[in-house]
């Protein structure tokens, strides 16, 4: 199949052309800067509309910035080609151009492409259901250059436990005197390094502690996810998937 890719010049998107090429895909790559890869097509962001056109990928795989992905679905709407959107920290006018986009095209987005991730989701909606009346505190790390906090991640991770335990109230750190309260739920947020991604789910109660852990060791794991994601929404009808539709065959 043929795919486009933002940002190909970038961590994620170097990660999934690899990961696409070596499925035998043919790739062709989308830059907000304008850089181009020795020895493949590379167009401008501005180009996009245009690129899609004359190349007709069977999907488009983002990992981008929010204005950049808002640009991109604007493209892939204007050009029948179903997206593929790994990029995070949307505010309500960016999650309106999904909801556009899909009136026209197939558009799967998710915050996170590791398969881990999506079955940890699973357990902390199980966990919160089963463990009544336990303390929840989310911690989660990631490198120093990643802009926006918590990560969607943990925001997904967060709708787990109310879909298992019903509604609370997030608490970002602590400071000064600050009692827990039983509806609650911490919220810690790290940035170092170089940390690809770790998120930690913490259940405590009644003398014990459940921990619920994912780390990745790198991002090849969400290449890997998005490339699965676009082989699979490539020809189907327009509308909003979630990756877990991809892990578990979707509706025929």
């Amino acid at each position: 199949m043929r795919l486009a890719v933002t940002g190909v010049t970038g961590r994620m998107g170097g990660e999934t052309l690899s990961a696409a090429r070596e499925r035998g895909h043919e790739v062709f790559g989308l830059s907000r800067a304008g850089d181009r890869i020795e020895g493949m097509e590379t167009y401008r962001a501005d180009e996009a509309a245009a690129a899609l056109a004359e190349r007709a990928p069977d999907a488009l795989v983002d990992f981008s910035v929010p204005e950049g992905s808002r640009e991109y679905l604007a493209a892939c709407a204007e050009t029948a080609t179903p997206a593929v959107v790994g990029t995070t920290g949307f505010d309500e006018e960016g999650l309106a151009a999904f909801d556009r986009a899909a009136e026209t095209v197939p558009v799967l987005k998710a915050a996170n492409f590791a398969r881990g991730v999506e079955t940890l989701r699973q357990l902390v909606r199980e966990a919160a259901a089963s463990l009544e009346g336990y303390d929840v505190e989310l911690t989660e790390t990631h490198h120093n250059g990643k802009r926006d906090a918590p990560s969607g991640t943990a925001k997904t991770l967060l709708e787990a436990v109310e879909e298992g335990a019903g509604e609370h109230e997030e608490q970002y750190g602590r400071e000064g005197v600050h009692p827990r309260r039983p509806d609650e739920v911490g919220v810690h947020v790290r940035r170092a390094g170089n940390v690809r991604g770790e998120h930690e789910l913490l259940f405590a109660a009644n003398d014990e502690v459940v921990t619920l852990t994912h780390r990745a060791e790198s991002r090849r794991a969400f290449a890997d996810g998005a490339v699965d994601a676009a082989e699979w929404l490539a020809g189907r009808p327009p509308g909003r998937y979630e990756f877990a539709d991809v892990l578990g065959g979707g509706e025929e």
